[in-house]
C-alpha cells in the first residue's frame, strides 16, 4: 500500500488492472475494508484521479466497455460522486471560507487548552485505546490511504464518540490523504457531522463496523456515542445560498502563455498545447497549503512526482515553484516574456485563495491568468446544487455529453 509511484503510466496500469472488478465485484464488496494491503475491491486510483493523472472521463469509459452500463453503475456512481462534491463547493464557496476560519480558530483553542491538545493528539497519534480507531489513525498516517467506509466511521467516531472538533479531523486527514481533497475532504466530514444533509449525521454502528472489517473488529454498543442529532446548531443559519459558477478566461492561442502544471490537474497535454506559443513552463508545489500543520511527506512526495511527470509528458523542463509569496507566479511568466498564464482549471481550495493572493502582481505585471475546464466538469456541476439525488438523476444525459466519440 506504500508503494505508490505518482505517474500517468501507473495510473492507467492500475486502472486496467481493475477493470475485471469495475462491474458486480465492486457493488457487492466495495463497503468492506479487509485492512492495509487488502483493498482488492475498490480500486485504491483516488490518489490518482485526485491529481487526474487519471481522468474520470476514462474511469467511466472503461467500466461501461467492460461490464455495460446496468453492472457498472454503482462503480460509475461513485466515480460521479467526485465530481458532485467539486461542484457543490465551486456553487457554494462560502462554506469552505468558513472551514478555513473555522480551523483557524479550532487550531487556536488548541493551543490554548490542555485537555483539548491531549485528546486530539491521541487520536492521531492512535492512541485513544479503542482499538479499531486507533488501527485506522495508523493506517492514515504509515499508507496515506483509507477506505472509504472506514473514512465515515472514523469521523463519527471523532465528532461523537470522543468529542473532538470536526475541523481539527478533516485536517488531520487533509494532511495524511493522498487524494486529500478540498471538496470531498471538507464535505465528507461536514456529511458525517450532519452539516451537509442537514439533520442527518452518519452514526457509527457497532454491528456495521463488524459486518464491514469482515469480523476483523468486534465493537461493543456501548462503546460507540449514540448519535440522534448532528452538528446543526454550530451553524444555525443553515447553508449558504447557491452561487453561480465562476466565470473563466480561456487562455489566447495569439498570445505569449506560461504554462503552469499544478496537482489539480497533471494532464495538461489534453489541452491541445501546440495550438499555443509557450514561452515557459512551470510546476508549483502546493501541497503545504492544504493546513497551517505540517502536511505529511508521502503527500508532498506524490505530488512532487506527480509534477515531474506531467512535466516530462509534454517534453518540459519546468521551472521549478513554489507557492510561498504570491508574486513569484507574476516574476515567472514576466521574465519569460508571457503575457498570459494558462492552467487546467484551479477548484475551490487553498490554491485557489493563494491565487487569489496572487492576482494583484498578476494585473500590475499585465499578465491574464487562464484556465482550461474540462467537460467532465462542465457536464456536472450545474447539476451540483443540493443532494446527490439531483446529480444521479443525471447521470444518463451526463455521459452523453461526456463519451460521445
Amino acid at each position: 500500500m506504500t508503494d505508490w509511484t505518482a505517474t500517468r503510466t501507473e495510473g492507467e496500469k492500475r486502472m486496467a488492472a481493475f477493470t475485471g472488478r469495475m462491474g458486480r465485484r465492486y457493488a457487492n464488496g466495495r463497503n468492506t475494508d479487509h485492512g492495509p494491503g487488502a483493498h482488492k475491491a475498490v480500486s485504491v486510483l483516488s490518489p490518482y484521479v485526485r491529481r487526474r493523472l487519471v481522468t474520470e472521463q476514462d474511469l467511466v469509459a472503461t467500466a461501461l466497455a467492460a461490464h455495460g452500463p446496468e453492472d457498472a453503475e454503482k462503480f460509475i456512481q461513485e466515480v460521479i460522486w467526485r465530481g458532485y462534491f467539486k461542484g457543490w463547493l465551486e456553487r457554494r464557496p462560502q462554506v469552505w471560507a468558513s472551514y478555513v476560519t473555522g480551523l483557524e480558530a479550532d487550531l487556536a483553542d488548541l493551543d490554548r487548552d490542555r485537555r483539548l491538545r491531549r485528546d486530539v493528539g491521541r487520536a492521531m497519534d492512535g492512541q485513544t485505546g479503542i482499538e479499531w480507531f486507533d488501527t485506522w489513525a495508523t493506517e492514515l498516517v504509515d499508507t496515506g490511504y483509507l477506505h472509504n467506509h472506514t473514512r465515515m466511521w472514523f469521523a463519527s467516531i471523532w465528532i461523537f464518540t470522543l468529542g473532538l472538533p470536526w475541523r481539527l479531523g478533516a485536517d488531520f486527514f487533509y494532511r495524511h490523504l493522498l487524494d486529500g481533497d478540498a471538496a470531498s475532504n471538507t464535505l465528507g466530514w461536514r456529511w458525517v457531522a450532519g452539516l451537509h444533509t442537514r439533520g442527518k449525521p452518519y452514526p457509527a454502528d457497532a454491528r456495521n463496523i463488524a459486518t464491514f472489517t469482515a469480523g476483523r473488529f468486534a465493537p461493543r454498543p456501548s462503546d460507540l456515542a449514540d448519535v440522534t442529532q448532528g452538528l446543526e446548531a454550530t451553524e444555525p443559519d443553515g447553508l449558504p445560498s447557491v452561487l453561480p459558477l465562476r466565470a473563466i478566461s480561456p487562455p489566447d492561442p495569439g498570445r505569449a502563455t506560461a504554462l503552469l502544471i499544478t496537482d489539480e490537474d497533471c494532464r495538461v497535454e489534453d489541452f491541445g498545447l501546440a495550438g499555443y506559443d509557450i514561452r515557459t513552463v512551470a510546476t508549483i508545489s502546493t501541497s503545504h497549503l492544504r493546513s497551517p500543520l505540517p502536511v505529511a511527506d508521502l503527500v508532498a512526495r506524490f505530488e512532487a512526482d506527480a509534477l515531474a511527470d506531467a512535466a516530462l509528458r509534454v517534453s518540459a523542463s519546468p521551472v521549478l515553484l513554489h507557492a510561498a509569496d504570491p508574486a513569484v507566479l507574476a516574476k515567472w511568466a514576466a521574465d519569460a516574456g508571457a503575457t498570459q498564464i494558462a492552467t487546467p482549471y484551479i477548484t475551490c481550495g487553498p490554491l485557489k485563495d493563494w491565487l487569489d493572493d496572487a492576482a494583484p502582481s498578476l494585473a500590475a505585471q499585465g499578465i491574464r491568468f487562464c484556465e482550461w475546464r474540462r467537460d467532465w466538469d462542465s457536464a456536472i456541476w450545474p447539476h451540483a446544487t443540493a443532494g446527490f439525488f439531483k446529480v444521479r438523476q443525471q447521470i444518463p444525459r451526463i455521459l452523453e455529453q461526456v463519451l460521445v466519440a
